[in-house]
């Protein structure tokens, strides 16, 4: 089974991710990433091999660095200790100090008990599957034993925060003053560097879900649990709120009535902002086969192409990168803005957002109307055969629904990466036909697929 994941390698803190793992793997990573050509030349310049290593506050992210750091350092790398920060601020200081690669220790949105090690080239990019492949396989190789004076330094990074909340603030194209907003920083990475830049770009903020100890990271809170973000704006008359999640890659919001407002709905009302001010490049959006199909028609509507990736944040920044686009991301919330940011930045997100809502003076309803979100319902069939997700029957059954929705709705089927289920999404102008449909679906996948 392979280690790496769809976002870098992740499991339960001394369960299958032990100490003795994140050592292996920071070690096998300098072998890959501090023996290629920029790596070469920065030695023969006589320069050392440098590293950024972040974390989230999860209580087991203390041992899980302090193993990455020993296994980077035991490899000749010098390592900067950043601390807790968000994931984006991770990327953004590997290019700001032009380190030879970075690693994060975060599990995201996952609950506390669990962890993961995220690994970014030079410039702060995720990894292309075949580079994780070879740290991989690296794993059980020989690994870079310098001794004396060849062997890495470990240093604390003591204005990493100052730098991140710098570079967010020369990032937006207008000031937050008069806007009155509600942080969710799920007791994670944004807990400490969200409210201060917020509140630094000229906003009136009120804070919830940061006091982190170690253990309470998501629970209840954050991106994926909107509801105590949802109260906290109705009562206390804000113009908004924003949720970030445990290590800060996403951004939801909700408007002033408590309404949620996702990444499809927030990448509409940046995609049209960045093509009034001509920075849209190509007037194209890059988002996943999950977005909803009321993106689509809003941005066909604005004359703005939308490019589909495999689900992924990794794949839509490749798409990218890859054509130099400047805006995409997911439903879930990471949005990539890549002019400032080389992964999802749910700080910077949600910066833009508001600034948009100060330039034009309009409400986040109002914002977000530029787009009808149509219903969507997502079924996980369980214990199926993943594998044969394009059996005949199925996708005579996938063909049968997208004739009876017509141009009113849409059907994808998906297989999942790390289980044995499918999950059938389907969308339609009423949410009756979507869960009709659906259910319908599953049940030819169930019949079909079964194992």
């Amino acid at each position: 089974m392979a280690l790496f994941g769809t976002d870098g390698v992740r499991g339960l803190a001394n369960g299958p991710l032990t100490a003795d793992l994140a050592l292996s793997l920071a070690q096998a990573t300098a072998v890959v990433l501090g023996q290629g050509r920029s790596a070469e030349a920065r030695r023969a310049a006589g320069k050392r091999i440098t590293a950024v290593v972040a974390r989230d506050p999860r209580i087991s992210g203390e041992f899980l660095s302090a193993a990455v750091a020993a296994g980077l350092a035991s490899s000749g790398v010098d390592v900067y200790d950043a601390g807790v920060l968000p994931t984006p601020a991770a990327a953004f200081l590997i290019a700001d100090i032009d380190a030879d690669f970075g690693v994060m220790v975060s599990a995201s949105h996952n609950p506390a008990p669990d962890n993961g090690i995220k690994i970014f080239a030079r410039g702060g990019a995720k990894l292309p599957d075949l580079v994780e492949q070879r740290i991989e396989y690296a794993i059980a190789g020989q690994k870079l034993q310098p001794t004396g004076a060849d062997v890495g330094r470990i240093r604390r990074f003591a204005d990493a925060e100052d730098r991140y909340v710098v570079h967010l603030l020369q990032s937006l194209p207008h000031r937050l003053e008069g806007l009155h907003v509600v942080l969710d920083c799920a007791h994670g990475a944004a807990a400490g560097v969200s409210p201060e830049t917020f509140r630094d770009a000229g906003a009136r903020v009120t804070v919830i879900g940061a006091d982190p100890d170690g253990l309470n990271i998501n629970d209840g809170v954050g991106s994926t649990h909107l509801d105590h973000l949802s109260a906290e704006v109705l009562r206390s008359g804000a113009d908004l709120g924003i949720a970030h999640d445990g290590d800060a890659d996403r951004c939801l919001a909700v408007d002033a009535a408590g309404n949620t407002i996702d990444g499809d709905q927030i990448m509409a009302i940046l995609a049209a902002a960045m093509q009034d001010r001509g920075v849209l490049r190509e007037d194209t959006l890059v988002a996943t086969v999950m977005s909803n199909l009321g993106l689509h028609r809003a941005m066909e509507a604005r004359g703005i192409r939308v490019v589909q990736t495999a689900v992924g944040d990794r794949y839509v920044l490749e798409a990218m990168n890859a054509n130099g686009y400047t805006l995409g991301g997911e439903q879930s919330g990471h949005v990539i803005m890549s002019e400032f940011a080389t992964t999802g930045d749910g700080v910077l997100t949600g910066l833009h957002l508001m600034a948009e809502m100060a330039r034009q003076g309009k409400t986040l309803a109002e914002l977000a109307s530029i787009m009808t979100v149509f219903p969507q319902v997502l079924l996980n069939v369980k214990d199926v055969d993943r594998t044969r997700v394009a059996d005949a029957a199925v996708s005579a059954a996938v063909a049968a629904a997208e004739t009876e929705l017509g141009g009113g709705g849409r059907v994808l089927l998906r297989a999942s990466g790390t289980e044995q289920l499918v999950r059938v999404m389907v969308e339609a102008e009423h949410v009756d036909d979507a869960h009709r449909i659906a259910e319908r679906l599953a049940d030819v996948v169930r019949t079909h697929l079964t194992l």
